[in-house]
């Protein structure tokens, strides 16, 4: 009989101790408000928003100590629309990633599936767009640095160090998946961050080629969830950010040279005139936070976008977009936060011609709303946001 206790006691220590080795967390952000805009579409607008802020999603991620500090690793991750409880970002169950691999921590990790992209990882934190306050109606015009999380790479393969000393740096390569085009829509990238007390520094690197509905071929890695399909896209940027006592500061550039385009939307509807074309797009965003307490904080950005649109065959046209948005966020806990913020973006130049061959006013389109039928675009929302 003693031997028996012994025995049972023995394996419940040796489950516990497995048990403990392994662990799986269910974890997401939930974010619904009112959205006001002035024009979208040509007429005034009030909508149940969805992710105005923050993206809606839920997930799984687990780790497995597998000893001598590696660990097998996964994450399965879910976009949605809350208002209806619809799948976002394409109708599959894991469309915003799914990936398994293994972590070290000497050397960093490796995992293969859908993921997003380098750039994405490092640079856009830096962004009013992917900071932690986070803020959908503040991305760039068409979302087009990918910096809110618009897509997220098929087929790909990753690597993303350790932390050096404030160092992390990283690469994905995204296979086409066709055995007749393997440079057809593949996409790769790469970035690095450093963070040294208060200063966090970024840089990054995506190329996709026929991105979108581009080539037919729904199975390679560069997703149609992006507002913009084209031949060729490439995009690279870098920032930096400062934290003094209470308050943050940061800019952020980026580039994206978008070759070949076959559309371009924003909030879902598409802009005329523009197949064929090839549009280069400079981000210049100034962003900054203030904590009045630990509670509330103010926060603010302003993004020139500066464009060059060529192939038209009417000249070089050169579109424009100021961006500016202030807010404030008030924590309810360290999970729950209700906020208030206001989008206003002015448009100039031409973007595309039209069916005679004239050029086409450029017009406002603040990120997730439907372009407005003038220059000029006002967004206002407030809501509730959770995390778990």
């Amino acid at each position: 009989m003693k031997k028996t206790l012994i025995l049972a006691g023995v394996l419940g220590a040796f489950a516990m101790s497995a048990h403990a080795q392994s662990s799986v967390t269910l974890y997401g952000s939930l974010d619904a408000g009112l959205v006001y805009a002035n024009n979208a579409g040509g007429h005034s607008m009030w909508a149940q928003g969805s992710g105005a802020m923050s993206n809606n999603y839920f997930g799984l991620k687990g780790a497995e100590d597998l000893g001598g500090g590696l660990k097998a690793i996964f994450t399965l991750e879910s976009g949605f629309n809350l208002n209806n409880g619809g799948y976002k970002n394409g109708d599959s169950g894991f469309n915003r990633q799914a990936f398994v691999g293994l972590q070290s921590d000497q050397y960093g990790a490796i995992t293969l599936g859908r993921q997003y992209d380098s750039m994405n990882q490092y640079l856009a934190p830096l962004s009013e767009a992917g900071a932690g306050f986070g803020n959908n109606l503040a991305g760039h015009p068409f979302d087009n640095d990918n910096f809110a999380q618009s897509f997220s790479i098929k087929n790909a393969v990753k690597y993303s160090s350790a932390n050096y000393s404030g160092l992390q740096f990283g690469g994905l390569y995204g296979f086409s998946n066709q055995a007749d085009g393997f440079a057809n829509s593949r996409a790769w990238s790469a970035g690095a961050s450093y963070s040294n007390g208060p200063l966090n520094v970024a840089a990054g690197y995506l190329q996709l080629n026929n991105s979108g509905t581009v080539g037919g071929n729904t199975s390679g890695a560069a997703s149609a969830d992006q507002n913009i399909s084209a031949r060729q896209q490439r995009t690279f940027g870098a920032g930096a950010n400062y934290t003094y006592g209470p308050a943050q500061v940061g800019f952020v550039w980026s580039h994206s040279q978008i070759d070949g385009l076959q559309s371009l939307s924003s909030g879902g509807a598409t802009l005329a005139g523009v197949s064929g074309l090839n549009l280069h797009m400079d981000n210049f965003e100034l962003n900054g936070a203030y904590h009045l307490t630990p509670a509330l904080a103010l926060v603010g950005s302003y993004t020139f976008t500066d464009g060059t649109v060529t192939g038209t065959g009417n000249g070089d046209q050169s579109p424009k977009w100021h961006t500016v948005m202030i807010g404030s966020d008030y924590s309810l806990s360290k999970r729950t936060d209700v906020y208030v913020a206001g989008v206003y973006q002015h448009a100039s130049g031409s973007m595309g011609v039209n069916a005679s061959g004239q050029a086409v006013a450029n017009v406002a389109a603040i990120n997730t709303l439907s372009p407005s039928s003038t220059n000029n675009q006002i967004a206002a929302t407030i809501g509730l946001r959770h995390r778990f």
